[in-house]
């Protein structure tokens, strides 16, 4: 439920709506409007990265995973609904709140993340992630359905970007506030608290993070795999984070045709996510996320080459296919190489590897638009490298040895 409640977060404001609308109304089509959007993304990943490591480490030392995410949730949905102030020009105003929503989704999104394995054991975990990353599809649907249905409503009256836009954000504040409820009334927080020292906090979790640090010979196959997750999420988040720009400045979009392109997306992805919780458990993670690998690196050559609408969609909705395996696959697989008193650190190490990739591919995007005067097509193209690195790492990873290692370092 919580996956279904805050994905309408990433799908309207960073995929859909406010991502395009920033370019366009906020940014005011600069040349380096695109660039100035992903850096503000850049800047609130970086702060997940500096903190993550340390809320982990605090949240599994004190059993605590519930209360911070309920302050994560909180801080998320406030700065989601004063995205609604931002108007034409107002850059500052516009970047800061996307920073601090951002933050407050992103450190969620790792909080939740860890209660994963409390859920479900060993090979069941890509089935449950599955489910998780299916329903949040559909949270992103039922979000973007509803926002699409009121800009529908607004443009038939005459009503511009700036006038409906804002109402958006006040929707998916609302439903994602509504939706995450029932989280915080039935899940339970199944982790015991761990004894520690008389230390502070900080300096307890700290101590933790460089213990983990210090054993990472231990876990080289998790290691290695967080290698893979970097690159091949920096191709991921990219497109996730400029879905609409692309849409709008090379295919030529509109507003409520974006939206019902990213809404059709979902449904795939939907789709994507609870079919390969079940196939990964099947075949194994490894070769499911490789599998989608190579969807990922076919999805950039041919979104590179389409000229056609038809072609597009074709091209949009295999990335929603490959999106859905591969962050099903991905959650599973970091679950199943996580020792069980360090789920929530490990889990934190994935999201810095997330965040690290939310950097490094949408800045590249950003500076490839920027450097070539607007070419978005190329810009795409060059997210195919991300994927081919990812894949390459991927080949070191031996998931068993990496399982046995997990058992024996809890």
């Amino acid at each position: 439920m919580y996956d279904f409640a805050n994905s309408g977060y990433t799908t309207v404001v960073i995929t859909a709506v406010f991502n395009a609308y920033f370019v366009a109304v906020v940014a005011e089509n600069a040349p380096w409007a695109s660039f100035a959007w992903t850096v503000s993304l850049g800047i609130s990943y970086a702060l997940i990265i500096v903190t993550a490591p340390l809320v982990g480490a605090w949240a599994d030392a004190r059993a605590a995973k519930k209360p911070l995410l309920l302050l994560a949730t909180a801080g998320c949905v406030a700065f989601t609904a004063a995205l609604a102030l931002v108007g034409r020009g107002e850059l500052a105003l516009g970047a800061a709140l996307i920073v601090l929503s951002n933050f407050f989704f992103g450190s969620g999104e790792n909080i939740v993340a860890a209660f994963l394995p409390e859920l479900a054991r060993g090979r069941a975990l890509g089935k449950v992630s599955g489910w998780g990353w299916a329903l949040g599809y559909l949270g992103g649907i039922a979000s973007l359905a509803a926002c699409l249905g009121y800009v529908s409503w607004a443009e038939a009256r005459g009503q511009s970007a700036e006038q409906f836009v804002p109402v958006t954000m006040l929707i998916t504040a609302g439903l994602f506030a509504v939706a995450s409820v029932p989280t915080f009334v039935f899940l339970q927080e199944r982790a015991l608290p761990q004894a520690m020292g008389p230390s502070s906090l900080a300096r307890d979790s700290f101590a933790r993070l460089g213990q983990t640090l210090r054993r990472a010979r231990d876990f080289r196959d998790l290691a290695r795999f967080l290698l893979c997750v970097v690159f091949y999420q920096a191709g991921i988040q990219t497109v996730v984070a400029l879905a609409a720009v692309y849409a709008q400045q090379a295919m030529g979009f509109n507003t409520r045709e974006t939206l019902v392109l990213i809404l059709v997306v979902n449904v795939t992805a939907a789709v994507g996510a609870f079919a390969f919780g079940n196939v990964q458990d099947r075949i194994g993670h490894k070769a499911a996320i490789a599998l989608a690998l190579l969807g990922w690196i076919a999805t950039a050559v041919l979104a590179w080459g389409a000229e056609t609408r038809g072609l597009f969609w074709t091209v949009a909705n295999l990335a929603g296919l490959c999106l859905g395996s591969a962050q099903s696959a991905g959650r599973a697989l970091v679950g199943y190489l996580s020792p069980a008193t360090r789920r929530a650190e490990f889990f934190g190490l994935w999201g810095l590897a997330v965040k690290l990739s939310s950097i490094l591919g949408p800045i590249t995007y950003g500076g490839v638009t920027w450097a070539t005067a607007g070419d978005h097509r190329l810009a795409m193209l060059s997210m195919s490298a991300f994927f081919l690195v990812g894949l390459a790492v991927l080949a070191a990873v031996d998931v068993e040895r990496g399982r046995q290692a997990a058992l024996k370092g809890g």
